[in-house]
């Protein structure tokens, strides 16, 4: 068991849109990450991605169904399949749940696509 410091582990890293490892249960992995700008579109075929906004203010858009937008300390599942781009107009730092192996980009290869997860510090 190992306590983490959300304050402490969002201060380690400045890098946008690179999770880091903070946690794992039942093969569940907890990343956080920073973002600001937009992301890709994509979508992720065999895993639901649930989105906990720490800090900022992030929007989900959706193709063919209204955007939605997350303040701080609201979530958000987007379902497996669901082809999605996230969009931080100003630094957000979040929290993502979602199984270990999911790959940031999903079905998407981008310049922002991490194969490697990197741990915290």
């Amino acid at each position: 068991m190992e306590k983490v410091s959300l304050q402490g582990a969002f201060d380690s890293f400045s890098e946008h849109w690179s999770p880091r490892l903070a946690a794992e249960a039942n093969g569940q992995a907890v990343k956080l990450a920073k973002a600001e700008g937009e992301f890709v579109w994509h979508s992720h075929d065999d895993a639901d991605e649930l989105f906990f906004v720490r800090s900022g203010r992030l929007r989900i858009d959706f193709r063919g169904t209204d955007d939605v937008v997350l303040e701080a300390g609201e979530l958000l599942v987007v379902p497996a399949g669901v082809e999605h781009r996230p969009v931080a107009e100003t630094e957000v730092e979040m929290l993502l749940f979602e199984p270990r192996d999911t790959r940031n980009t999903g079905d998407v290869d981008a310049e922002q696509t991490q194969d490697d997860l990197k741990r915290l510090d």
